[in-house]
Protein backbone atom coordinates (compact mmCIF):
# COMPACT_ATOMS: atom_id res chain seq x y z
CA UNK A 1 0.00 0.00 0.00
CA UNK A 2 1.40 3.47 -0.86
CA UNK A 3 2.62 5.71 1.96
CA UNK A 4 0.16 8.55 2.30
CA UNK A 5 1.31 10.20 5.53
CA UNK A 6 3.50 13.26 4.99
CA UNK A 7 7.05 13.57 6.27
CA UNK A 8 5.94 16.60 8.28
CA UNK A 9 3.27 14.59 10.10
CA UNK A 10 5.62 11.67 10.71
CA UNK A 11 8.27 13.98 12.16
CA UNK A 12 5.93 15.44 14.79
CA UNK A 13 5.55 13.47 18.01
CA UNK A 14 2.30 13.32 19.95
CA UNK A 15 2.02 15.51 23.03
CA UNK A 16 3.56 13.65 26.01
CA UNK A 17 1.18 15.34 28.43
CA UNK A 18 -1.86 14.27 26.43
CA UNK A 19 -0.40 10.78 25.99
CA UNK A 20 0.04 10.33 29.74
CA UNK A 21 -3.43 11.75 30.35
CA UNK A 22 -4.87 9.27 27.84
CA UNK A 23 -3.10 6.34 29.52
CA UNK A 24 -4.43 7.40 32.90
CA UNK A 25 -7.97 7.68 31.51
CA UNK A 26 -7.64 4.26 29.87
CA UNK A 27 -6.68 2.69 33.19
CA UNK A 28 -9.49 4.52 34.96
CA UNK A 29 -11.94 3.16 32.38
CA UNK A 30 -10.85 -0.33 33.44
CA UNK A 31 -11.76 0.44 37.03
CA UNK A 32 -8.26 1.30 38.24
CA UNK A 33 -8.10 4.23 40.64
CA UNK A 34 -5.52 6.56 39.06
CA UNK A 35 -4.65 9.96 40.49
CA UNK A 36 -3.71 12.23 37.63
CA UNK A 37 -1.01 14.84 38.27
CA UNK A 38 -0.44 15.22 34.55
CA UNK A 39 -3.44 17.24 33.50
CA UNK A 40 -2.91 20.91 32.63
CA UNK A 41 -6.32 22.36 33.33
CA UNK A 42 -8.10 23.77 36.38
CA UNK A 43 -10.31 21.28 38.20
CA UNK A 44 -12.84 24.02 38.95
CA UNK A 45 -16.08 24.61 37.06
CA UNK A 46 -16.47 27.57 34.74
CA UNK A 47 -18.02 30.39 36.82
CA UNK A 48 -21.80 30.69 36.48
CA UNK A 49 -21.79 34.23 35.08
CA UNK A 50 -19.66 33.02 32.17
CA UNK A 51 -21.79 29.92 31.56
CA UNK A 52 -24.93 32.04 31.64
CA UNK A 53 -23.51 34.32 28.95
CA UNK A 54 -22.90 31.29 26.75
CA UNK A 55 -26.40 29.97 27.39
CA UNK A 56 -27.85 33.37 26.55
CA UNK A 57 -25.93 33.41 23.27
CA UNK A 58 -27.56 30.09 22.33
CA UNK A 59 -31.01 31.35 23.30
CA UNK A 60 -30.39 34.48 21.23
CA UNK A 61 -29.46 32.26 18.27
CA UNK A 62 -25.97 33.75 18.15
CA UNK A 63 -24.76 30.60 16.44
CA UNK A 64 -23.37 31.64 13.05
CA UNK A 65 -19.93 32.37 11.65
CA UNK A 66 -18.20 35.47 12.96
CA UNK A 67 -15.37 37.55 11.54
CA UNK A 68 -12.14 35.54 11.49
CA UNK A 69 -10.47 37.94 13.93
CA UNK A 70 -13.34 37.73 16.40
CA UNK A 71 -16.46 39.74 17.14
CA UNK A 72 -15.82 43.48 17.76
CA UNK A 73 -17.41 43.26 21.21
CA UNK A 74 -14.85 40.68 22.32
CA UNK A 75 -11.88 42.42 20.73
CA UNK A 76 -12.93 45.63 22.50
CA UNK A 77 -13.01 43.71 25.78
CA UNK A 78 -9.52 42.34 25.09
CA UNK A 79 -8.22 45.82 24.25
CA UNK A 80 -9.68 47.14 27.52
CA UNK A 81 -8.24 44.23 29.50
CA UNK A 82 -4.74 44.76 28.08
CA UNK A 83 -4.91 48.49 28.81
CA UNK A 84 -6.34 48.26 32.32
CA UNK A 85 -4.41 45.22 33.57
CA UNK A 86 -1.20 45.26 31.52
CA UNK A 87 -0.87 48.98 30.62
CA UNK A 88 -0.68 48.11 26.93
CA UNK A 89 -2.44 50.09 24.21
CA UNK A 90 -3.81 48.26 21.17
CA UNK A 91 -6.37 48.94 18.47
CA UNK A 92 -8.97 46.41 17.34
CA UNK A 93 -7.00 45.54 14.21
CA UNK A 94 -4.08 44.48 16.42
CA UNK A 95 -6.15 41.71 18.07
CA UNK A 96 -6.77 38.17 16.76
CA UNK A 97 -9.08 35.75 18.58
CA UNK A 98 -8.28 32.06 18.01
CA UNK A 99 -9.60 28.68 19.20
CA UNK A 100 -7.19 28.50 22.13
CA UNK A 101 -3.86 30.13 22.95
CA UNK A 102 -2.17 27.09 21.38
CA UNK A 103 -3.82 27.99 18.06
CA UNK A 104 -2.82 31.63 18.57
CA UNK A 105 0.85 30.66 18.85
CA UNK A 106 0.71 28.26 15.90
CA UNK A 107 -0.95 30.83 13.66
CA UNK A 108 1.47 33.59 14.63
CA UNK A 109 4.42 31.28 13.93
CA UNK A 110 2.97 30.60 10.49
CA UNK A 111 2.65 34.33 9.94
CA UNK A 112 6.24 35.26 10.87
CA UNK A 113 8.51 32.28 10.18
CA UNK A 114 10.22 31.32 6.94
CA UNK A 115 11.93 27.94 6.42
CA UNK A 116 15.21 27.84 8.30
CA UNK A 117 14.37 30.69 10.67
CA UNK A 118 15.58 30.06 14.21
CA UNK A 119 13.18 30.27 17.15
CA UNK A 120 14.78 30.59 20.58
CA UNK A 121 13.06 28.59 23.32
CA UNK A 122 14.09 28.66 27.00
CA UNK A 123 14.08 25.17 28.51
CA UNK A 124 12.16 23.73 30.29
CA UNK A 125 9.41 24.63 27.84
CA UNK A 126 5.80 23.79 27.14
CA UNK A 127 5.73 20.57 25.15
CA UNK A 128 4.06 22.00 22.04
CA UNK A 129 6.55 24.80 21.37
CA UNK A 130 9.16 22.70 19.52
CA UNK A 131 6.56 20.86 17.45
CA UNK A 132 4.81 24.07 16.46
CA UNK A 133 8.13 25.57 15.38
CA UNK A 134 9.01 22.49 13.34
CA UNK A 135 5.57 22.47 11.71
CA UNK A 136 6.41 25.80 10.03
CA UNK A 137 9.83 24.50 8.92
CA UNK A 138 11.64 26.71 11.40
CA UNK A 139 14.39 25.52 13.75
CA UNK A 140 13.98 25.40 17.55
CA UNK A 141 17.05 26.60 19.45
CA UNK A 142 17.06 25.72 23.14
CA UNK A 143 18.51 27.75 26.00
CA UNK A 144 18.92 25.61 29.10
CA UNK A 145 18.08 26.77 32.61
CA UNK A 146 18.13 25.06 36.00
CA UNK A 147 17.25 25.62 39.63
CA UNK A 148 20.32 27.82 40.16
CA UNK A 149 18.83 30.37 37.73
CA UNK A 150 15.27 29.86 38.99
CA UNK A 151 14.61 28.22 35.61
CA UNK A 152 14.98 31.58 33.84
CA UNK A 153 17.27 32.71 31.03
CA UNK A 154 19.38 35.85 31.40
CA UNK A 155 20.01 38.65 28.93
CA UNK A 156 23.64 37.56 28.78
CA UNK A 157 22.66 33.99 27.93
CA UNK A 158 20.33 35.25 25.20
CA UNK A 159 23.04 37.48 23.77
CA UNK A 160 25.58 34.65 23.74
CA UNK A 161 23.11 32.31 22.06
CA UNK A 162 22.27 34.86 19.37
CA UNK A 163 25.96 35.32 18.57
CA UNK A 164 26.15 31.72 17.37
CA UNK A 165 23.02 31.75 15.18
CA UNK A 166 22.57 32.41 11.48
CA UNK A 167 18.86 33.23 11.13
CA UNK A 168 17.41 34.17 14.54
CA UNK A 169 13.81 35.32 14.18
CA UNK A 170 11.89 35.13 17.42
CA UNK A 171 12.17 34.45 21.15
CA UNK A 172 9.33 32.35 22.55
CA UNK A 173 9.00 33.48 26.17
CA UNK A 174 6.57 32.00 28.69
CA UNK A 175 5.93 33.73 32.03
CA UNK A 176 4.49 32.45 34.31
CA UNK A 177 6.08 29.30 32.99
CA UNK A 178 4.76 25.85 32.27
CA UNK A 179 6.27 23.55 33.60
CA UNK A 180 8.42 25.31 36.21
CA UNK A 181 6.21 28.11 37.50
CA UNK A 182 9.05 30.59 36.94
CA UNK A 183 8.04 34.27 36.78
CA UNK A 184 10.23 36.93 35.18
CA UNK A 185 10.41 40.26 37.01
CA UNK A 186 10.48 43.63 35.28
CA UNK A 187 14.24 44.09 35.62
CA UNK A 188 14.90 40.74 33.96
CA UNK A 189 12.45 41.52 31.17
CA UNK A 190 14.00 44.94 30.56
CA UNK A 191 17.42 43.36 30.09
CA UNK A 192 16.06 40.65 27.78
CA UNK A 193 14.08 43.23 25.82
CA UNK A 194 17.20 45.34 25.26
CA UNK A 195 18.94 42.35 23.68
CA UNK A 196 15.92 41.61 21.48
CA UNK A 197 15.77 45.21 20.27
CA UNK A 198 19.51 45.28 19.59
CA UNK A 199 19.27 42.14 17.44
CA UNK A 200 15.89 43.01 15.90
CA UNK A 201 14.42 39.84 17.40
CA UNK A 202 10.67 39.33 17.58
CA UNK A 203 9.10 38.03 20.80
CA UNK A 204 6.11 35.77 21.28
CA UNK A 205 5.14 36.30 24.92
CA UNK A 206 2.92 33.49 26.20
CA UNK A 207 1.11 34.90 29.25
CA UNK A 208 -1.73 32.41 29.58
CA UNK A 209 -0.99 31.81 33.30
CA UNK A 210 -0.82 35.47 34.30
CA UNK A 211 -3.65 35.18 36.85
CA UNK A 212 -1.94 32.33 38.72
CA UNK A 213 0.83 34.14 40.58
CA UNK A 214 1.93 33.91 44.22
CA UNK A 215 4.13 35.19 47.04
CA UNK A 216 3.54 38.83 46.18
CA UNK A 217 5.03 38.48 42.72
CA UNK A 218 3.64 40.64 39.92
CA UNK A 219 3.02 39.66 36.34
CA UNK A 220 4.79 41.81 33.77
CA UNK A 221 4.49 41.50 30.03
CA UNK A 222 7.74 42.08 28.17
CA UNK A 223 5.70 44.32 25.86
CA UNK A 224 5.29 46.74 28.79
CA UNK A 225 8.93 47.61 29.28
CA UNK A 226 9.52 49.84 26.22
CA UNK A 227 7.86 51.05 23.03
CA UNK A 228 10.69 49.46 21.03
CA UNK A 229 10.03 45.96 22.33
CA UNK A 230 6.24 46.35 22.11
CA UNK A 231 6.64 46.91 18.36
CA UNK A 232 8.38 43.52 18.15
CA UNK A 233 6.16 41.55 20.56
CA UNK A 234 3.09 39.41 20.04
CA UNK A 235 1.33 38.90 23.37
CA UNK A 236 -0.52 35.59 23.73
CA UNK A 237 -3.26 35.07 26.30
CA UNK A 238 -6.68 33.51 26.66
CA UNK A 239 -9.47 32.46 28.98
CA UNK A 240 -8.72 28.76 29.43
CA UNK A 241 -6.59 28.74 32.58
CA UNK A 242 -7.69 31.82 34.53
CA UNK A 243 -11.41 31.29 34.04
CA UNK A 244 -11.51 27.46 34.02
CA UNK A 245 -12.62 27.46 30.38
CA UNK A 246 -10.23 24.96 28.77
CA UNK A 247 -12.96 23.23 26.78
CA UNK A 248 -14.47 26.47 25.52
CA UNK A 249 -11.34 27.05 23.38
CA UNK A 250 -10.46 30.72 23.17
CA UNK A 251 -7.10 32.44 23.08
CA UNK A 252 -5.93 35.68 21.58
CA UNK A 253 -2.90 37.42 20.12
CA UNK A 254 -2.11 41.13 20.36
CA UNK A 255 0.67 42.61 18.28
CA UNK A 256 1.82 44.69 15.31
CA UNK A 257 -0.98 45.19 12.80
CA UNK A 258 0.90 43.66 9.86
CA UNK A 259 1.55 40.43 11.77
CA UNK A 260 -1.99 40.23 13.12
CA UNK A 261 -3.42 40.90 9.65
CA UNK A 262 -1.31 38.08 8.18
CA UNK A 263 -2.25 35.70 11.00
CA UNK A 264 -5.94 36.56 10.57
CA UNK A 265 -5.71 35.72 6.87
CA UNK A 266 -4.12 32.36 7.68
CA UNK A 267 -6.72 31.58 10.32
CA UNK A 268 -9.47 32.41 7.84
CA UNK A 269 -8.25 29.49 5.74
CA UNK A 270 -7.89 27.03 8.64
CA UNK A 271 -10.22 27.29 11.63
CA UNK A 272 -12.23 30.24 10.26
CA UNK A 273 -13.27 31.65 13.62
CA UNK A 274 -13.81 30.79 17.26
CA UNK A 275 -17.21 29.36 18.20
CA UNK A 276 -19.63 32.28 18.40
CA UNK A 277 -21.03 31.08 21.74
CA UNK A 278 -17.56 30.91 23.28
CA UNK A 279 -16.86 34.45 22.14
CA UNK A 280 -19.94 35.78 23.94
CA UNK A 281 -19.04 33.85 27.09
CA UNK A 282 -15.51 35.26 26.92
CA UNK A 283 -16.84 38.81 26.79
CA UNK A 284 -18.45 38.12 30.16
CA UNK A 285 -15.23 36.55 31.46
CA UNK A 286 -13.21 39.65 30.60
CA UNK A 287 -15.74 42.31 31.63
CA UNK A 288 -17.41 40.87 34.74
CA UNK A 289 -16.09 39.49 38.04
CA UNK A 290 -17.89 37.60 40.78
CA UNK A 291 -14.74 36.92 42.80
CA UNK A 292 -14.38 33.30 41.69
CA UNK A 293 -11.09 33.88 39.84
CA UNK A 294 -9.34 35.07 43.00
CA UNK A 295 -10.87 32.18 44.97
CA UNK A 296 -9.36 29.75 42.47
CA UNK A 297 -5.96 31.46 42.72
CA UNK A 298 -6.00 31.27 46.50
CA UNK A 299 -6.86 27.57 46.39
CA UNK A 300 -4.04 26.93 43.90
CA UNK A 301 -1.71 28.77 46.28
CA UNK A 302 -2.78 26.55 49.20
CA UNK A 303 -2.22 23.41 47.15
CA UNK A 304 1.12 24.69 45.86
CA UNK A 305 2.68 25.11 49.29
CA UNK A 306 1.26 21.79 50.50
CA UNK A 307 2.53 19.89 47.46
CA UNK A 308 6.05 21.32 47.58
CA UNK A 309 6.37 20.87 51.35
CA UNK A 310 5.30 17.23 51.09
CA UNK A 311 7.55 16.43 48.12
CA UNK A 312 10.57 17.90 49.89
CA UNK A 313 10.06 15.46 52.77
CA UNK A 314 10.46 12.45 50.48
CA UNK A 315 13.98 10.95 50.54
CA UNK A 316 16.17 11.75 47.53
CA UNK A 317 13.59 14.13 46.00
CA UNK A 318 13.67 17.93 45.91
CA UNK A 319 11.28 20.52 44.58
CA UNK A 320 11.63 24.30 44.18
CA UNK A 321 8.67 26.48 45.11
CA UNK A 322 7.04 27.80 41.91
CA UNK A 323 5.99 31.44 41.73
CA UNK A 324 3.22 31.03 39.18
CA UNK A 325 0.98 28.73 37.10
CA UNK A 326 -0.14 25.44 38.72
CA UNK A 327 2.82 23.14 38.12
CA UNK A 328 6.05 22.24 39.82
CA UNK A 329 9.07 20.20 38.76
CA UNK A 330 10.32 17.56 41.20
CA UNK A 331 13.95 16.46 40.95
CA UNK A 332 13.98 12.66 40.92
CA UNK A 333 17.46 12.33 39.44
CA UNK A 334 18.67 10.07 42.24
CA UNK A 335 16.43 7.23 41.06
CA UNK A 336 17.56 7.64 37.45
CA UNK A 337 21.28 8.13 38.03
CA UNK A 338 21.42 5.11 40.30
CA UNK A 339 19.44 3.01 37.82
CA UNK A 340 17.13 1.91 40.62
CA UNK A 341 15.62 -1.43 39.58
CA UNK A 342 16.37 -0.73 35.93
CA UNK A 343 14.90 2.80 35.81
CA UNK A 344 17.01 4.29 33.01
CA UNK A 345 15.31 7.67 32.65
CA UNK A 346 12.30 9.63 33.80
CA UNK A 347 10.19 8.10 31.05
CA UNK A 348 10.74 4.71 32.70
CA UNK A 349 9.98 6.21 36.09
CA UNK A 350 6.70 7.74 34.94
CA UNK A 351 5.56 4.44 33.43
CA UNK A 352 6.55 2.64 36.64
CA UNK A 353 4.64 5.12 38.82
CA UNK A 354 1.56 4.84 36.63
CA UNK A 355 1.54 1.05 36.53
CA UNK A 356 2.64 0.34 40.11
CA UNK A 357 1.62 3.37 42.16
CA UNK A 358 -1.33 4.40 39.99
CA UNK A 359 -0.34 8.05 39.74
CA UNK A 360 0.26 9.97 36.52
CA UNK A 361 3.11 12.48 36.36
CA UNK A 362 4.83 13.76 33.22
CA UNK A 363 8.48 13.10 32.40
CA UNK A 364 10.77 16.10 32.40
CA UNK A 365 12.17 15.06 29.03
CA UNK A 366 8.87 16.17 27.50
CA UNK A 367 9.79 19.68 28.61
CA UNK A 368 13.47 19.49 27.73
CA UNK A 369 14.77 18.59 31.20
CA UNK A 370 15.83 15.10 32.24
CA UNK A 371 15.86 13.98 35.91
CA UNK A 372 12.63 15.83 36.69
CA UNK A 373 8.94 15.01 36.63
CA UNK A 374 6.15 17.57 36.44
CA UNK A 375 3.31 17.68 38.93
CA UNK A 376 0.13 19.65 38.30
CA UNK A 377 -1.61 20.80 41.46
CA UNK A 378 -4.85 21.42 39.57
CA UNK A 379 -6.32 18.69 41.72
CA UNK A 380 -8.23 18.37 44.98
CA UNK A 381 -6.41 18.38 48.31
CA UNK A 382 -7.74 14.89 48.91
CA UNK A 383 -6.14 13.67 45.69
CA UNK A 384 -2.92 15.56 46.43
CA UNK A 385 -2.59 13.82 49.81
CA UNK A 386 -3.33 10.35 48.48
CA UNK A 387 -1.30 10.86 45.32
CA UNK A 388 1.76 11.98 47.26
CA UNK A 389 1.39 9.00 49.58
CA UNK A 390 1.46 6.73 46.53
CA UNK A 391 4.38 8.67 45.03
CA UNK A 392 6.44 8.23 48.19
CA UNK A 393 5.55 4.54 48.50
CA UNK A 394 6.32 3.96 44.82
CA UNK A 395 9.77 5.53 45.12
CA UNK A 396 10.51 3.64 48.34
CA UNK A 397 9.88 0.37 46.52
CA UNK A 398 12.71 1.27 44.12
CA UNK A 399 15.33 1.47 46.88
Amino acid sequence: MPEYVSQRAKSIKSSPTLTMHAKAREMAAKGIDVINFGVGEPDFDTPDYIKNAGIQAIQDNFTRYTAAAGIPELRKAIVAKLKNENHLDYSLDEILVSPGAKASIATVLMAICNPGDEVLIPAPYWVSYPSQVEMVDAIPVYMSTDESTDFKISAEQLSNTLAALKKPKVLLLNSPNNPTGAVYNRTELEAIAAVCVKHDLLVISDEIYEKMIYDGEEHYSIAQVSDEIKQRTIVINGVSKAFAMTGWRLGYAAGPVDIIKAATCLQGHTTSCVTSITQKASVAALTEDDGSIEKMRLEFDRRRTFLVDEINQIPHVSCALPKGAFYTMANVGYYVKNNCKGIADTNDLCVYLLEKAHIAVVTGTAFGMENYVRFSYANSMENLREGLRRFKKGLESLL
